[in-house]
């Protein structure tokens, strides 16, 4: 993204574990000589810890996922402007997440890409995954919309925004791993629960999600 008009102006977006959200400027985020010391991205507290991190334009649409299986959706312009220093807002005060609620993943998408071949791949703790068509994606309710249909004790893990031809990796918190073409995940529609992506026992659980 640049910061053409057409294309909106690029912005770092964080939020983190406990549910704060801000934008600022890339412009803000200099570009140092090797050997800087760097600068505070965002006051940082122990309890607090920044949790997404990535860059993107006011003009596309962010998709707010969170792990009991639901969607929300807003502009990254309606994402609050703050300095690096500063915390951010909380995301309960600009969408209708329930206090049981946590983020779990965040989509910055293109509004074109809604019309192109794109899909959102999900996987869940217990190890479900489910590929969805971004499309169904385009128009979400202010109050949410469920995404996931998750079995009783699993959660959502992530969400990747893939072109139907990539790999998927997925590891577990024991160290067991599998990796596959998402070709072998057939879409499927918005509340569908998914199929399994990994067998993981009662102790164990998926940790890590990547798409490459």
């Amino acid at each position: 993204h640049g910061d053409d008009p057409m294309c909106g102006e690029a912005v770092v977006v964080h939020t983190t574990r406990n549910g704060y959200i801000k934008r600022a400027p890339v412009s803000t985020y200099r570009a140092q000589r090797r050997g800087g010391r760097g600068r505070r991205g965002a006051a940082v507290r122990d309890e607090d810890p920044v949790e997404h991190l990535f860059v993107a334009s006011t003009h596309d649409v962010l998709l707010v996922f969170t792990s009991v299986g639901k969607a929300y959706a807003l502009r990254v312009h309606e994402v609050p402007e703050a300095s690096p220093s500063a915390r951010g807002k909380a995301i309960v005060n600009l969408l209708p997440v329930a206090q049981d609620e946590k983020i779990a993943a965040l989509i910055a998408a293109k509004p074109t890409e809604f019309e192109e071949p794109r899909f959102l791949l999900f996987a869940t703790r217990r190890g479900k995954v489910k590929k969805t068509a971004l499309a169904e994606y385009a128009s979400i309710r202010s109050n949410g919309l469920i995404d996931v249909a998750l079995e009783e004790g699993d959660a959502l893990l992530g969400v990747r925004l893939t072109d139907g031809d990539s790999h998927v990796f997925l590891g577990t918190h024991a160290g067991m791993g599998i990796r596959f073409h998402e070709s072998d995940v057939r879409p499927m529609g918005r509340v569908a629960a998914g199929v399994r992506g990994i067998a993981v026992n009662a102790e164990d659980f998926v940790e890590v999600m990547a798409t490459f």
